[in-house]
């Protein structure tokens, strides 16, 4: 029998015992398609146990139950924040603020001061929740704690963070570029290019030289070559096609990647006509 068509009670006795982290989120997304009175009951009950799993289970499912707008949201985030309020379990914190991530487009300034004062709990769960659940808000209180977080001594955590301020946020101020300019040189490289392409976002003129400064070391990752186009600068041109000389026939560089790169160099030697013959009718 298809699992799809298990009842509600089914599916979360199943849960409740399986090993397979792959299957629990597969059985949790079936309960997220079910939008009904009879799901979210049952989660709410789930919640109120003593028993780690059923908690989990609970506030997994409620995360997501339904497409947007989700017809339980404003009871769904009640029962998250007065979780974060009586709960200890890291593992339960982390599922809550999770899930508030998924739910986080009209919070309150009071509830974003809530979760702004989990900076405190230096519990590796518990920090990696709240870069998820605040990354994206456009509120001082929540981009100074995402901030803060950006200079975290784990380093999924600063390059989560660091997306969140270069990549999802659309403000620019001399704070925020100062906080994205402080991880450009950070030894965790994923996080070092997204400081790279939130500074080249913002048409930062000083990443110039650091773009450059990766270019020569052969990296070809797609953040990079998104912040070459950024910048367009003519100095990166000539790098970017000796290095593409010296990869064509390396066959340990994917085709993939050769091609990516190649395509960056043309659409970058495409900008810089189009600008030059632009500047030359302005003349």
């Amino acid at each position: 029998m298809n699992k799809t068509n298990w009842s509600n009670d089914k599916i979360i006795s199943r849960l409740k015992t399986i090993k397979s982290r792959k299957s629990y989120w597969e059985y949790i997304s079936i309960l997220r398609k079910r939008p009904s009175e009879d799901v979210f009951i049952k989660c709410k009950e789930l919640i109120d146990s003593d028993e780690f799993i059923n908690k989990k289970i609970g506030i997994d499912v409620l995360a997501q139950l339904g497409l947007p707008p989700r017809k339980f949201l404003k009871q769904t985030l009640k029962i998250y924040f007065d979780l974060l309020k009586t709960e200890n379990n890291p593992e339960v914190l982390m599922s809550v603020l999770y899930g508030i991530s998924h739910n986080k487009e009209n919070l309150s300034e009071s509830r974003i001061k809530i979760l702004c004062s989990f900076t405190k709990n230096d519990n590796k769960l518990n920090k990696e929740g709240l870069v998820a659940a605040l990354i994206g808000i456009e509120n001082e209180l929540a981009i100074e704690t995402i901030i803060k977080l950006s200079s975290d001594k784990i380093s999924h955590i600063r390059n989560w963070a660091t997306f969140g301020l270069g990549t999802l946020l659309t403000i620019d101020n001399e704070k925020l570029r100062t906080a994205l300019w402080n991880r450009v040189n950070d030894k965790h490289q994923e996080t070092k290019l997204e400081a790279i392409a939130g500074l080249a976002n913002r048409k930062d003129e000083r990443i110039n030289d650091i773009i450059i400064r990766e270019l020569k070391t052969g990296e070809m990752g797609t953040l990079l070559l998104d912040s070459v186009l950024e910048m367009k600068n003519k100095a990166f041109l000539p790098i970017m096609n000796q290095h593409l000389k010296s990869i064509q026939n390396d066959q340990n560089i994917s085709e993939k990647w050769k091609t990516d790169y190649k395509n960056c160099v043309n659409r970058l030697t495409e900008i810089l006509k189009e600008n030059e013959i632009t500047t030359r009718k302005n003349k």
